[in-house]
C-alpha cells in the first residue's frame, strides 16, 4: 500500500490503525491478525500538495482493512495508468482530509510515550519520567513537548484507572 501510494506521488504518508505501530507507521505482525475493539484503518497522505485520507472500517481485521484500503490506491493508480490523470485528480477531491477537531491534534498518548493501551500505572510513570529527563525545556527539550508529555501520562493514567 505505501509503495502504491509513493508511485502516484503521494508523500509524508501516516497510517492509523487501533494499535500499536512502528515507526514507519504500519502496524507490528503480531497485531495486524487479531481482532481489536477497532479494527478500523485511516490512511492519510498528501498528493499535489493536499491532504487526503482513506478509510476503511468494514472488516474485523485490520489487516482486512488495510488491504481494502490499498486494492483501492492500487486501482486509481491504475486509472492513472490508462490515461485519465484528470479523471483520478477529480476523483481525490473526494478523499480530502478533514482537519483535526481543535484540541485533537497531538498523538495518542500510547504514540507520545511508545507504550500499549493495556500498560499499567507504573510503566506509564516510569516512561514519563525516563522521557521528561530528555524533554524537558531544562534538559534541551521544549515547552511543547513537555506539554505533550504531560498530557499523555495524564491520558495514559486516566486509561489505566489511575
Amino acid at each position: 500500500m505505501i509503495g502504491e501510494i509513493q508511485r502516484m506521488g503521494g508523500r509524508n504518508i501516516v497510517i492509523s490503525t487501533n494499535v500499536q505501530t512502528k515507526r514507519d507507521g504500519t502496524p507490528y505482525a503480531k497485531d495486524i491478525g487479531r481482532i481489536p475493539d477497532d479494527a478500523g484503518v485511516a490512511v492519510y497522505f498528501e498528493r499535489k500538495g493536499s491532504r487526503v485520507c482513506f478509510c476503511c472500517d468494514l472488516y474485523q481485521k485490520i489487516w482486512e482493512n488495510m488491504r481494502a484500503i490499498g486494492k483501492t490506491i492500487e486501482a486509481m493508480r491504475g486509472i492513472e495508468r490508462w490515461g485519465s490523470a484528470e479523471m483520478l485528480d477529480r476523483a481525490f477531491t473526494g478523499f480530502a482530509a478533514l482537519p483535526a477537531p481543535e484540541g485533537h491534534n497531538q498523538p495518542h498518548w500510547t504514540h507520545v510515550l511508545g507504550l500499549d493501551r493495556h500498560s499499567t500505572p507504573q510503566m506509564i510513570e516510569l516512561r514519563y519520567r525516563t522521557l521528561a529527563k530528555k524533554q524537558h525545556p531544562d534538559h534541551g527539550g521544549s515547552d511543547e513537548a513537555m506539554a505533550r508529555l504531560n498530557k499523555a501520562r495524564r491520558e495514559g493514567l486516566e486509561s489505566a484507572g489511575a
